[in-house]
């Protein structure tokens, strides 16, 4: 997948306004199965939001590095949420199309 431009970083924040959160970083932080969650809920849904209960202080660093192990791109922090896109593979499957 290709980088996002910010127009299309843009659309995803807005549709990833109605969204809530399906992962919560709590305190044990970044482990195999949080990131086994957030890897099996972009597969499902492609945009996520990741909300942190914990670690507020590294937030940008701890969404960074979820996004690289997930191979997702982070398209927006907002307060203690973190807006994680990753396009499915198959493009019939493919919920969102990005202008």
């Amino acid at each position: 997948m290709e980088p996002l431009k910010g127009s299309q970083r843009k659309y995803l924040r807005a549709q990833a306004h109605q969204l809530h959160p399906l992962v919560i970083i709590g305190a044990k932080g970044v482990t195999q199965q949080l990131i086994a969650s957030v890897d099996l809920a972009l597969k499902d849904h492609e945009l996520i939001k990741v909300k942190f209960g914990e670690f507020k202080e590294a937030r940008k660093e701890i969404s960074m590095e979820i996004a690289e192990a997930t191979k997702s791109e982070l398209v927006g922090l907002i307060g203690n949420i973190a807006i994680l896109y990753r396009q499915h593979a198959k493009p019939e499957m493919r919920k969102i199309k990005i202008p």
